[in-house]
């Protein structure tokens, strides 16, 4: 196998046990090697054969700063199981076969030392559920004592319908090129988090699949996904981390 490595990349995000660890963000530093096959991506010159680096770094950091995680283990098997995910149906990416995942808590221990864990895993350790839905599917990539991450994957012409929350919160990234978010076109790596009652809905006007990667803290509540009437919240997206995505990238 070959392999892509991501190297240092620091992200802020709620790591640990005690209590001001629990109440404000750290930095974490990452560490990834993605194990899969480039021939045919060397061969045909396409991005859509292999893996987008900067998308990849984009979506970690995302999941990142999305859930609360307690433990370093939770936050590496989160990313592991969301990194060894076969390609949606919506996505133009290869499949990766094997991760190595390596965490760094710089500030743990004042600068005396850095701890880290390395986990490795292969595609064959990540099982995943599909479940089926009005206007497509959701893959269950990972479900913690906190939070779920969850890709959903709108079929041609499906709609998520205006909806709320009250208990869960949500925050969803765009993945695919071609959505729609509160009637306005969603380019893929559109952040957004939505304040607990907020309206929001989304549409997949194109003739091919779209993808959202999603984030609930809890996990996912059915009797918490509320269908309501009136206007979509005005929410809007969160800058951008890292590069920005252009279509130009994603082919």
């Amino acid at each position: 196998m070959d392999v892509i490595r991501i190297s240092d990349l620091t992200v802020d995000c709620v790591v640990g046990v005690y209590s001001h660890e629990r109440h404000g963000s750290q930095p974490l530093r990452v560490q990834l090697e993605l194990h899969l096959d480039t021939e045919e991506a060397a061969v045909r010159e396409r991005l859509s054969q292999t893996v987008h680096y900067a998308a990849t770094a984009a979506q970690v950091a995302f999941l990142l700063r999305s859930c609360r995680f307690r433990l370093l283990e939770t936050a590496a098997h989160t990313l592991a199981r969301y990194l060894l995910c076969p390609p949606s149906a919506g996505e133009k990416r290869g499949q990766v076969a094997a991760v190595k995942v390596t965490l760094e808590k710089p500030g743990a221990l004042l600068g005396l030392g850095v701890p880290s864990l390395c986990i490795e895993r292969s595609a064959s350790w990540a099982s995943f559920t599909e479940e089926q839905k009005p206007w497509g599917t959701v893959d269950v990539v990972h479900e913690t004592q906190s939070a779920g991450i969850y890709r959903l994957n709108l079929a041609p012409g499906g709609i998520i319908p205006l909806h709320v929350h009250r208990t869960m919160r949500e925050a969803e990234m765009v993945l695919t090129e071609g959505l729609h978010c509160q009637g306005e076109l969603a380019p893929p790596g559109t952040v957004r988090r939505w304040p607990l009652g907020a309206p929001h809905f989304y549409e997949n006007r194109s003739d091919r699949w779209q993808s959202i990667l999603c984030v609930d803290s809890p996990r996912f509540i059915a009797e918490d996904e509320i269908r309501v009437e009136g206007e979509p919240a005005d929410v809007p997206p969160e800058p951008p981390w890292g590069p920005v995505l252009g279509p130009s990238l994603l082919g």
